[in-house]
């Protein structure tokens, strides 16, 4: 099976291409803005009869779109998440390859969700700010292009190469250097959020499993499980032997509120997200297996290099 990865060297699709790369019976070819790709080109930019011509070419029998960005203005966020997939969509269209794609939403586009409460496929879609706007459009691209196409949901990815701007990747850092400065109390913002930690390998392991399935439609990966951000604080302290306190920030007295959501969470998802995972089971097979510890222990191992 010939597969195209798009966004092979982003964080989530670093991961992706180690696992394809692992499967025998995949041959990979990667395509994106990085010079480490086997094909150059920006999806924001490039026409799609530039990557039409490119599909049939090469001929892939799946596509695995992990390119986007999570930063950046909401110009910048709705060229590279939502005029990419755009191109993606419209590539496959006019291509004679009969692909399937199997593109990489995120949980902001459903937005906030009340406490308690597990998110599934069939919920309204509120994001609640430019990142998760920008996703939704890509995801309802996919969905109405007619095409053999499956959106993966991914909640909240954590583990190894967690960028250091992302929540935990914080707390990590913060950590780090209260071990090194012999700081006996930390401070942190945000420590009430709950979110759907989803380790990164995991993630990869559905994709490819979607690669090989039949789903078509929106299916979330997270693990069902929604975790504060204080208890993830602790598993860290604990992996870390960091023994100091740890104290929530107020961040209201801070003035680190705002971009709708708690800070550190500006997903615009508010205080509270939980994946209802069932669809990933029923229909992909799937089921997370890395826990959370595991994951913070690989993030801390990383920070603690730079001790």
């Amino acid at each position: 099976m010939r597969v195209l990865l798009l966004g092979a060297h982003g964080y989530l699709g670093r991961f992706v291409a180690d696992r394809l790369l692992a499967d025998p019976a995949v041959t990979l070819t990667a395509l994106g803005r990085s010079d480490d790709s086997d094909v150059r080109f920006d999806l924001s930019t490039g026409s799609p009869g530039a990557l039409t011509r490119f599909l049939d070419a090469v001929h892939p029998g799946v596509v695995v779109n992990c390119a986007g960005t999570t930063r950046g203005s909401a110009r910048d966020l709705t060229r590279h998440n939502t005029v990419s997939a755009a191109t993606v969509c419209e590539a496959l269209r006019r291509s004679g390859c009969g692909a399937r794609l199997v593109h990489t939403g995120c949980a902001s586009e459903y937005g906030p969700s009340p406490a308690g409460s597990s998110t599934a496929e069939d919920s309204m879609p509120r994001p609640g700010g430019p990142y998760g706007v920008s996703k939704l459009a890509a995801t309802e691209l996919v969905l109405g292009s007619g095409l053999d196409a499956v959106v993966l949901r991914v909640f909240s990815p954590v583990g190894p190469g967690t960028p250091a701007g992302s929540p935990l990747g914080r707390l990590a850092e913060a950590m780090r250097r209260a071990i090194q400065q012999g700081d006996s109390e930390l401070k942190l913002p945000g420590l009430g959020v709950q979110r759907d930690f989803v380790d990164v390998r995991d993630v990869a392991r559905a994709v490819h499993a979607a690669s090989l399935s039949a789903a078509q439609g929106v299916v979330n990966i997270g693990t069902g499980r929604s975790v504060r951000l204080r208890d993830a604080a602790s598993v860290l302290a604990r992996v870390s032997g960091y023994t100091g306190a740890v104290h929530e920030l107020d961040t209201q007295a801070a003035g680190l509120t705002g971009g709708g959501g708690a800070y550190p969470y500006p997903d615009g998802c508010g205080s509270w997200q939980q994946a209802d995972v069932r669809t990933a089971r029923d229909r992909l097979g799937w089921r997370p297996r890395i826990a959370l510890e595991e994951s913070l222990a690989d993030i801390w191992m990383e920070a603690a290099c730079r001790m």
